[in-house]
């Protein structure tokens, strides 16, 4: 009895090669007809053939070169062609469909619906990932199914887009009866199924020439509702044109070689572009870039015409990369005046995530759903190097750890629970099974530990070497892992192949003695691992770091003693999973001030911000005023503050120990008494750093200037949180001025959670205010949702009750 639904053997060689389709799409508010050729070559002789059909109305099966018959097994989604003679090996054959799919309201896969703009046609969108073009037209859903396609669209003239994957080959004619034509060819990357995108919707559009430094030129194209604001579009555009740029010059096989020199491109394309925008020459600077751009090799450079990106409201993802087509979640597309800080940071992030996807995903595709991790996690391996490239390394490695450590919903607490599948389970009954965290951050550790192990120089000509020799086609793990070996001379089956098929993560114990550190993995399962190791004096000088493979269940280190100093261990996480190592408070307190390594700092505070959890939990009557120090000289160190912000400081509502793991009251008790015990003794300070923060100003590009200003307003709001805890008049009338005269979403969201968690007596009077400011913009209304369902207060059902009544 099979205990999935899916095996890899189910995903074989297919017995034709997919050459290219030629669709035509007629186009209906509740239907559309589908023409389809489909063109192929018989790798072996075929008397039959089975195409995949989810829920449509079959109307006609023909092949160009031969007689057929066939049966449409709708409880099986297949439809099955028996040809009158076979098809010899090696001919080339079209198979001719017409058809008829249905948009859904409710199933957010095929064709659906979007939210449509008054006045407007439906607007309609697909999502193909995994298994959605099945949906739209009988084909082989398959990722090795990768071809070349030639679409038409015709639909109402009203609509501003009729949209696919590809160039515009036909311009868009009007063909009578209100109705329009237009045709693209998608000739250059052969394409997987899931990646095919057809859109016909009212859209406001936003453009921006991008200009490689070499002089190839396309079209950024932003489609986002109508009526949105214009400076917003110019800014998203910006952001989306600086993440194309920095994967073309910090990105490659030589990614880390004449890095002066990539920086200083960088800052010649920034001032061509300035220059452009004022109408100035720039050709003098456009003979520079191209004779600087021959020293280096660049990393991915685009081959369309136009990249567009669409705003789409209705999704089970936040963006979907579609060959030049990426749609992302209306709310995440731009930098809306509504928007969080953290919303801030994720629209950065899946900008550049979903343009990588480009050269990782689509030119190089898995070949089977059992691969997506090796789509998604490269992807967000180089997302993550984006993201420290703005936010510095320390703040974005430390913000990853975070999400791994976090005690509900962090990838340790997935990794340990009953549901958790391996990065690449046995099996599957849904390809959704496939998108979590172990997919979005546990491979994409993996990955990064590849890179600790081998070296970031290998890693880059490892990489580079997989994209160029599986270009336009798929390819495996093995192969992936084949690619990283071949640049390095490490073997690397073994280690890809216990992190691939295991669930959980290695737990170290390390016992101490005479400079030896005698290393052994706790539990049944063995690991291998690259575990980057340092001995520091008391002042936090390293004295020596090593780097070791941890290949077998037990191992050692040595260091020379370091007397008054400390050992800092998996420093940067170089490998996922946990240290356990028997420390003093005093040397805990020492690493927190002064290691090195920030990721280590953090666990030094995590540890001691557990024992003092532990303690009250127990019975202690007061908060120890050491660590009240610790935390203060960590807030309140602004060098500190501007590397990382005051995640360093972070206080998770949990604690290790299972036995209180599940004494929510209790935890959520004991939080809050820490931290109202830091207010109440820096009460002073605390005040003076929330106005120095709050006048704090910026400069430089756009995106630097919100860096800093992210980071300031993450300080201030942590101090103001601190101060809230007081629940006294001042402080209330401090946080109601917060929401009042807020300048940006994430201060008066702030406040207004604040406030709502508050003693004042007014606060249910100013949820009614926030409330209706929230609903003019679907944006505000979604934090809104988010601070009701989260706010602590006794009352909190009541309001989230009347919350739920609103007709909005």
């Amino acid at each position: 009895m099979r205990e999935f639904k899916y095996y890899p053997e189910d995903f074989g060689e297919l017995h034709v090669e997919v050459e290219h389709m030629d669709l035509l799409f007629d186009v209906h508010e509740k239907e559309t007809h589908v023409s389809s050729d489909l063109h192929l070559v018989a790798k072996n002789d075929l008397k039959e053939i089975v195409l995949n059909a989810k829920e449509l109305e079959i109307h006609a099966v023909e092949c160009d070169s031969e007689d057929l018959e066939y049966e449409y097994e709708k409880e099986k989604d297949i439809l099955k062609i028996r040809f009158k003679n076979a098809i010899k090996k090696g001919t080339a054959f079209t198979i001719h469909t017409e058809t008829t799919c249905r948009p859904k309201k409710h199933l957010l896969e095929g064709l659906y619906y979007d939210e449509t703009p008054k006045g407007a046609p439906c607007q309609l969108i697909t999502q193909c990932q995994q298994w959605g073009f099945q949906r739209i037209v009988p084909c082989i859903d398959d990722m090795t199914a990768k071809c070349t396609y030639k679409t038409t669209i015709i639909a109402d003239s009203k609509y501003t887009h009729l949209l696919t994957n590809g160039d515009i080959s036909v311009p868009r004619e009007n063909v009578g009866k209100r109705r329009d034509k237009i045709r693209y060819d998608n000739l250059v990357t052969p394409m997987a199924t899931y990646l095919f995108f057809l859109g016909c919707g009212t859209y406001a559009p936003f453009t921006r020439e991008f200009e490689y430094p070499d002089g190839k030129k396309f079209l950024l194209e932003l489609l986002v509702p109508p009526g949105s604001d214009t400076k917003a579009a110019e800014h998203a555009l910006d952001i989306l044109h600086d993440g194309i740029l920095w994967i073309y010059l910090f990105t490659g096989p030589e990614m880390y070689k004449d890095l002066d020199l990539r920086h200083e491109l960088k800052s010649l394309v920034e001032k061509r572009e300035l220059l452009k925008r004022k109408k100035k020459d720039v050709s003098d600077l456009r003979q520079e870039l191209r004779e600087k751009v021959k020293k280096i090799r660049p990393g991915y450079q685009y081959t369309g015409t136009v990249y567009r990106e669409i705003g789409m409201q209705n999704s089970d993802f936040g963006g979907m990369e579609n060959v030049g087509n990426t749609t992302i979640t209306t709310n995440r597309i731009m930098p809306f005046p509504e928007m969080s800080d953290t919303a801030f940071e994720y629209m950065i992030r899946v900008k550049v995530h979903e343009f990588y996807h480009n050269l990782n995903g689509s030119e190089v595709t898995g070949r089977s759903p059992f691969e997506i991790w090796l789509n998604e996690a490269v992807t967000v391996f180089i997302e993550m190097k984006y993201h420290a490239f703005l936010f510095g390394e320390e703040y974005s490695r430390l913000d990853t750890v975070q999400d791994i450590l976090a005690p509900v919903g962090g990838t340790f607490a997935l990794d340990e629970g009953a549901a958790s599948l391996p990065i690449e389970p046995d099996g599957f009954n849904d390809p959704n099974e496939l998108i979590t965290g172990m997919t979005y951050v546990k491979a994409p550790e993996f990955v990064r530990m590849i890179e600790t192990l081998i070296g970031k120089e290998k890693f880059a000509e490892g990489l580079h070497l997989y994209h160029t020799r599986y270009k336009h086609g798929n390819a495996s793990r093995e192969q992936w892992v084949q690619c990283m070996e071949e640049a390095s001379g490490f073997d690397l089956k073994e280690m890809a192949r216990l992190w691939l098929k295991q669930t959980g993560y290695p737990i170290v114990d390390v016992k101490r003695s005479e400079g030896i550190l005698t290393l052994k993995q706790v539990g049944k399962k063995a690991w291998e691992f690259p575990l980057i190791a340092a001995a520091l004096d008391k002042s936090g000088k390293e004295l020596r770091e090593q780097k070791i493979w941890m290949k077998k269940k037990e191992g050692e280190i040595r260091f020379e003693k370091t007397p008054g100093g400390f050992l800092s261990l998996n420093r940067g996480l170089s490998f996922y999973g946990k240290i356990k190592m028997d420390a003093s408070k005093d040397q805990l307190h020492l690493q927190a001030r002064k290691d090195s390594d920030m990721v280590n700092r953090y666990l030094a505070f995590y540890q001691l911000a557990d024992i003092e959890k532990l303690g009250l939990i127990k019975g202690k009557k007061e908060v120890d005023r050491k660590f009240i120090g610790l935390y203060f000289s960590l807030l309140s160190d602004k060098k500190l503050m501007d590397s990382v912000g005051p995640q360093i400081v972070a206080i998770f509502e949990s604690v290790e120990d299972e036995r209180y793991q599940h004494a929510y009251q209790k935890l959520y008790e004991t939080r809050k008494k820490i931290l109202t015990a830091i207010a109440k003794e820096h009460k002073k300070e605390l005040l003076k750093m929330y106005s120095a923060y709050a006048s704090m100003k910026a400069k430089g590009t756009y995106v630097e200037r919100q860096v800093k200003l992210i980071k300031a307003r993450q300080v201030k709001n942590t101090c103001l949180g601190l101060l809230a805890k007081l629940d006294t008049p001042d402080i209330h009338i401090l946080i109601k001025k917060q929401i009042q005269v807020g300048t940006c979403a994430t201060d008066r969201n702030v406040a207004f959670s604040l406030y709502l968690n508050s003693s004042a007596r007014d606060r249910l009077k100013e949820l009614k205010t926030f409330e209706a400011r929230a609903k003019k913009s679907l944006v505000s209304w979604e934090s809104f949702l988010g601070i009701v369902g989260g706010n602590d207060s006794s009352d909190s059902i009541e309001i989230m009750q009347r919350v739920e009544k609103s007709p909005h």
